[in-house]
Parts: structure tokens; sequence; C-alpha cells
């Protein structure tokens, strides 16, 4: 019962997480996509398509900077909840 509460559990905590990364990437076209297309039409410039680029590789890397932030953070608390139980 334990076990299969676990994986409900951390079920959950994968959905959470790929709803997150959508939001984020979907947030982040949309933001750099008013930042670097400045007239619309049927193709993007060159100029753009590098703005866009960059501007999505700059959320990306912050993204991944916080993730590995917050994992370790998680961890250490974990750990130093695991030792007080002990």
């Amino acid at each position: 019962m334990v076990a299969r509460k676990e994986a409900m559990m951390s079920s959950v905590r994968n959905e959470i997480a790929l709803a997150n990364a959508q939001e984020l990437m979907n947030k982040a076209s949309d933001r750099c996509f008013l930042k670097c297309v400045t007239k619309p039409g049927s193709s993007l410039s060159s100029s753009e398509q590098t703005c866009l680029s960059r501007c999505l590789e700059r959320y990306m890397e912050a993204f991944n900077i916080v993730s590995r932030t917050y994992i370790s953070r998680v961890g250490r608390e974990r750990e130093g909840q695991t030792s007080a139980d002990v």
C-alpha cells in the first residue's frame, strides 16, 4: 500500500514538473517572440531568428540554473531531515 502511494506521488510530481516545463516554454516563446519579431510576416529574418535563438537559450540557461539550485536545496533539506530522524 505504501509503495503504491509513493508511486502515485512520484507520478503526480512528474506530471507537475512536465506542466511547469511546458508553461515555461510557452511563456519564453511568447516573450521572445514579442521581443524579437517586430514586424510579423510570412518568414523570419536572419536577425529575428538569431534573436529568438539567443533569447530562448537564455531562458533555458536560467531555468537550468534555478532547477539545479532547487534540486540541490531540496536534497540538503532531505538529508537534514533524515539525520534529525536518526
